[in-house]
């Protein structure tokens, strides 16, 4: 497996890669003090593993991953075991490990990375749009994770860090951002009409000059995203 680490401390990448040195499968590509660096470095190249730092300056390790759009599977390297709710609201993160880092753990999270099927679940989501996987969807309140069905929610809007989604039976307030959940949503179904607002295009009830009916939410549509909102519609 090709892996970069990611981390500003020197020494915490050192032993990340003195730990991967005594596992045979492990290629260490390269490593990096902050995550921009990481950026371009994927821009340009392919790695099947991240071992990435929570805290670093300016940008921490839950920006990183927001910033992929596909992101390969990652394991966390942090000194603070607070953020392992959070980290498992991301499908590409399989393992969280707290330093100081020792080889036997090291060792099981690799193996969960390569037992994951991650990778070759993106790739049949970009292949059909829709499997039956994207189907649900889960939320974290109050640290349970709640089962959403996808096609039950027809309106998402973001409200400062959190998001409300509302579906036919309830609403949920969210700790994420309109970026994260609309990667999961299937294109078919859903469109983001506003910087704050994504719809379920198959919900829509009316549409008057720039603003769309949604159940009795009126919302508002951009003018950058109105000629998508209307490519959509099926108009006699």
């Amino acid at each position: 497996m090709k892996c970069i680490i990611i981390d500003d401390e020197s020494t915490a990448r050192a032993i990340i890669n003195q730990l991967c040195s005594k596992l045979d499968d492990l290629i260490v590509l390269d490593e990096f003090p902050n995550a921009i660096e990481a950026i371009k470095f994927l821009n340009q190249n392919e790695v099947d593993l991240i071992f990435l730092d929570i805290h670093m300056p300016d940008f921490t390790g839950f920006d990183f991953i927001q910033t992929l759009k596909n992101p390969p599977k990652i394991v966390l390297t942090t000194s603070d075991a607070n953020f392992a709710i959070e980290a498992f609201e991301y499908d590409c993160i399989v393992d969280y490990l707290v330093k100081p880092v020792l080889l036997p753990r090291f060792e099981k999270a690799v193996q969960k990375a390569k037992s994951s099927g991650y990778t070759e679940q993106i790739s049949d989501t970009n292949d059909t749009n829709q499997s039956s996987t994207d189907k649900e969807l889960y939320v974290n309140i109050d640290r349970r994770l709640i089962k959403i069905n996808i096609a039950s929610i027809y309106l998402i809007e973001a409200k400062g860090d959190y998001i409300l989604v509302k579906t036919e039976e309830k609403n949920y307030t969210v700790h994420s951002t309109l970026k994260k959940i609309e990667e999961k949503l299937p294109d078919n179904l859903f469109l983001k009409v506003h910087r704050s607002y994504i719809i379920n295009v198959k919900q829509i009830i009316d549409i008057e000059d720039n603003s769309v009916l949604i159940k009795k939410d009126v919302i508002p549509v951009s003018r950058s995203n109105r000629p998508e909102l209307m490519k959509r519609l099926n108009l006699l």
